[in-house]
């Protein structure tokens, strides 16, 4: 299983990115997926799940209302949309593939692949 995060970068307070994560295999839709980052000297955190119908979706507190995470099963990508971007947003960002009936989607035990990162930078 491979996964190929893309689409950070630099943006300013405020403004938006939308992250994706391209996803190997054929059967994408029955694992639940997840995003999490890490900033320099934290520790993982997590960001954002969903279920693998797309049905149901989770949100770490601290990006509830802003950031919007979705899947396209026939693609096999998850995505990330982050509005109203602040500077304590600025992190390493990870997607994740899901352990099968893991119950614990909001902690990085909960995942069992993940893909390289890509950098979001959130200027004030």
């Amino acid at each position: 299983v491979q996964l190929q995060a893309s689409g950070g970068g630099l943006v300013q307070a405020g403004g938006s990115l939308r992250l994706s994560c391209a996803a190997s295999g054929r059967t994408f839709s029955s694992y639940h997926m997840g995003w999490f980052r890490q900033a320099p000297g934290k520790e993982r955190e997590f960001v954002a799940s969903i279920s693998g119908s797309g049905g149901r979706t989770y949100y770490a507190d601290s990006v509830k209302g802003r950031f919007t995470i979705s899947r396209d099963n026939a693609k096999n990508t998850v995505y990330l949309q982050m509005n109203s971007l602040k500077p304590e947003d600025t992190a390493v960002y990870y997607c994740a593939r899901g352990r099968p009936f893991s119950g614990s989607y909001s902690t990085t035990n909960g995942y069992d692949y993940w893909g390289q990162g890509t950098r979001v930078t959130v200027s004030s």
